[in-house]
């Protein structure tokens, strides 16, 4: 099996955390690097709780601390309501971590790996876009370096999904909209794993609890960190937790579980649709308009969500036998 190297770009947060064991124990994986930011809580935070995974669970890739908010310089938005105010569901996380971040931030750890192995870096941003905007900005050239970006955020309608945020805009790209509108103006081939395909995929509580007795000590901890998390979620009426950051991960070894569409896109930074991604269907003719010019990258429209949580279980299980 090919063995693919990817930077994690990430604001641990209970679902980054699921999709960072998947990362970690899947054997196509070589996760070199793991770059936080703000969203989920603040950056102190998401970068506590990075390194406390790491050193818990045994990971080896390097942590580097990233933004501490938007680049327009605005204040951060945090989801303290959906992942508790410690980031993970409100367990108890010690205070003496033994585990530190590099001293390089996160975006220039993102440039100087890339450079260093052209054409074969992938990234997984599943948090803001914020990293990735400075790496851009420090050198644009990464664009043409890396192997392909993959995101979760967004939202385009399809399966009666729009925001999560507002009626138009999910977190990640509400959380700064123009570091995610220069990430789609760059000539790097992205996939967009939005709210159209994540919230067709739910973990119930059966699934987490049979992850909990079969799947080890992280299974177990999955089910502690996602308590707070399935409280939310059922509170919106939902039989279960969203799989928005593991979507995104599984993605990565398994695109043929996605259906996609080209083309295009904008993102919306000002005004009442603050946040909103649009898309201009690749081959749909239309007069000149602000999307001419930008280069053509994938979103998801449809999952096969079964196959789908069967390959985050099978990945964990097998971790844990």
């Amino acid at each position: 099996m090919p063995v693919q190297k990817v930077i994690y770009d990430t604001d641990p947060g209970v679902d980054d955390a699921m999709a960072l064991f998947f990362l970690h124990y899947h054997p196509e994986i070589d996760l070199i690097g793991i770059t936080t930011g703000h969203g989920n809580a603040s950056v102190e935070i998401t970068t506590r709780n990075a390194l406390y995974l790491k050193e818990r669970f045994g990971i080896e890739a390097p942590v580097a601390r990233g933004a501490a908010g938007p680049v327009t310089g605005q204040d951060a938005h945090h989801a303290s309501g959906v992942h508790g105010e410690n980031g993970l569901g409100e367990v108890v996380v010690p205070e003496d971590i033994k585990a530190q971040a590099i001293d390089m931030p996160a975006h220039r750890f993102i440039v100087e790996t890339v450079r260093k192995h052209p054409g074969e870096v992938r990234l997984l941003a599943v948090g803001r876009m914020t990293n990735l905007a400075l790496a851009l900005r420090e050198d644009p050239e990464i664009a043409g370096l890396v192997k392909d970006v993959v995101i979760m955020g967004g939202a385009f309608g399809f399966n009666g999904h729009l925001g999560n945020v507002t009626p138009c805009a999910e977190a990640n790209i509400y959380g700064d909209p123009q570091a995610a509108e220069e990430m789609f103006a760059a000539p790097w081939p992205i996939a967009v794993i939005g709210l159209d395909v994540t919230h067709e995929v739910l973990m119930t509580q059966h699934y987490l609890r049979t992850l909990a007795t079969e799947a080890g000590e992280v299974g177990q901890f999955i089910w502690e960190i996602s308590r707070f998390y399935e409280n939310f979620y059922l509170k919106k009426g939902l039989a279960g937790i969203s799989v928005h950051d593991a979507s995104a991960a599984i993605y990565l070894v398994a695109p043929d579980l996605f259906e996609t569409r080209q083309g295009p896109i904008r993102v919306v930074c000002e005004g009442i649709a603050f946040g909103q991604t649009i898309q201009r269907p690749a081959n749909v003719g239309f007069p000149p308009n602000d999307w001419d010019g930008r280069p053509s990258h994938a979103i998801c429209t449809a999952v096969k969500g079964p196959e789908l949580l069967e390959l985050y279980r099978e990945t964990l299980l097998k971790a844990a036998g």
